[in-house]
């Protein structure tokens, strides 16, 4: 992993345990390196709770296209519960978001095949 993966798969390790999640490794590098250009710029790397198109890609690029989640009401909801219990943080980590997102489906088999 480059440099900036290993940085965001850090960061976002410490964001997940700080919330009380036990994290599964293996899962947290899959979704970092899934998460590819992304690692590359902080901003790029975060996901921006109070902006409405970024919550949107969320949704959209995440959780529709990779989760397969077609309840856009489901999804917002889950986007809203995330972004909640991730409030103590200014830099929301997008692999932390996608994580506790990917663990509320149940569908960790998209990134452990």
């Amino acid at each position: 992993m480059a440099n900036n993966a290993e940085t965001n798969l850090e960061k976002s390790k410490e964001q997940l345990e700080k919330m009380g999640v036990t994290v599964n490794g293996d899962l947290l590098e899959k979704i970092v390196k899934r998460l590819g250009i992304a690692n590359q710029s902080l901003d790029a790397s975060l996901v921006s709770a109070s902006d409405k198109s970024e919550l949107d890609r969320v949704r959209t690029n995440f959780l529709v296209k990779k989760l397969e989640q077609t309840d856009d009401a489901v999804c917002d909801a889950a986007i809203a519960e995330v972004m909640e219990k991730m409030k103590e943080f200014k830099q929301k980590r997008r692999a932390a978001a996608y994580y506790l997102l990917t663990e509320k489906f149940g569908r960790e088999d998209v990134y452990m095949k």
